[in-house]
């Protein structure tokens, strides 16, 4: 492969481990091109393999083992560990933040049992999944009922409002376009969301449901508690693909585990100016990103800080790490 390529596929797909992996094929007839093709084709990847259903963790188990290891300092013997009591969080209100942090968000993703993922899945079984998703969604009550609205079809005066809340998940990237995340765009794909538009869950975007929940501000607990309550519901009409080792499985081994992304956007215009801003995060285990997301630039100092490690700790851990890695932030950046 050439050397211009620095994903950790590159780094761990020996020619001897690719001569092997090649002769074998997931149950499902996935095979290993179709693990390492969105990095193949795309050399600036950072992790440069997707799985195109459960199996593929097992099957093809000598790479993603490795790629596992290197990106969350996960063994092959490790197991995954969960808590989603909110009683369990370690936090309190932030001094003196101001408006520093201007809004909270904890998403988590989840795929179906039974059911390949996205870089796989045939049409027919995108909508089956994508009813079965619905009709739970439609199952809640309280402050997390809403509605569903498909991206196929969708009228200009609803994609124009969801676009202007910041809703309206796009077609995904070239990476997952590699990875074949991008067929029959926009069919069984949809967005629903709750009446204060706090509560959303994307269907058959990057993992068959992104569960959102988010609010202005940074009250972090109220915004777990919701996230919680919905995930618990949902549980009982669901069942989510799911491993002892590695946690509730996704296409890309960066979201394993409790497949959990909790975040501020913090304003930071001081403390980002530092040249080892970057380097401080990730010491803190932080993910920094620009405001619109993954590839994307700052706008005014404001950043999207998440927590980086997802498997091996529990939903409150990654959460409280995100808690104490934003509080540093901020006594940084009021110095």
């Amino acid at each position: 492969m050439p050397s211009l390529h620095q994903s950790l596929m590159q780094q761990f797909l020996t020619p001897e481990r690719e001569a092997k992996l090649s002769a074998i094929r997931t149950s499902g007839g996935f095979c290993l091109a179709d693990v390492i093709r969105s990095g193949v084709e795309n050399p600036d990847s950072s992790i440069g393999a997707y799985a195109p259903d459960a199996e593929s963790y097992e099957t093809f188990g000598p790479l993603f083992n490795d790629i596992i290891r290197a990106y969350h300092g996960h063994g092959a013997a490790d197991k995954h560990r969960r808590d989603l009591n909110p009683a369990n969080l370690k936090i309190s209100a932030f001094a003196a933040s101001g408006d520093r942090i201007l809004s909270t968000r904890i998403r988590v993703g989840r795929n179906l049992e039974g059911f390949a993922f996205a870089p796989g899945i045939s049409q027919k079984d995108r909508l089956a999944v994508e009813q079965k998703i619905v009709d739970a969604l439609m199952s809640l009550d309280g402050d997390l009922k809403g509605a569903y609205y498909p991206l196929s079809g969708m009228p200009e005066e609803t994609r124009a409002q969801l676009v202007a809340d910041h809703f309206l998940f796009k077609q995904g990237d070239r990476f997952l376009e590699s990875a074949g995340a991008n067929r029959d765009w926009p069919e069984g794909r949809g967005i629903f969301h709750s009446a204060d538009k706090k509560f959303l869950v994307w269907v058959n975007e990057e993992d068959q449901l992104r569960i959102i929940s988010m609010e202005s501000g940074n009250d972090l607990k109220s915004v777990f508690s919701r996230l919680s309550r919905a995930i618990t519901t949902l549980e009982k009409k669901l069942a989510f693909a799911y491993s002892d080792r590695l946690g509730y499985l996704a296409s890309c081994p960066s979201n394993l585990g409790t497949a959990m992304r909790a975040s501020f956007h913090m304003r930071l215009p001081k403390t980002s100016a530092r040249p080892d801003f970057k380097e401080i995060a990730a010491k803190m285990g932080l993910s920094v990103r620009g405001v619109h997301g993954e590839h994307s630039e700052s706008e005014g100092g404001i950043f999207d800080i998440s927590n980086k490690r997802r498997l091996g700790i529990t939903e409150v851990e990654a959460v409280n790490a995100l808690y104490e890695g934003a509080r540093f932030l901020l006594e940084l950046e009021t110095k």
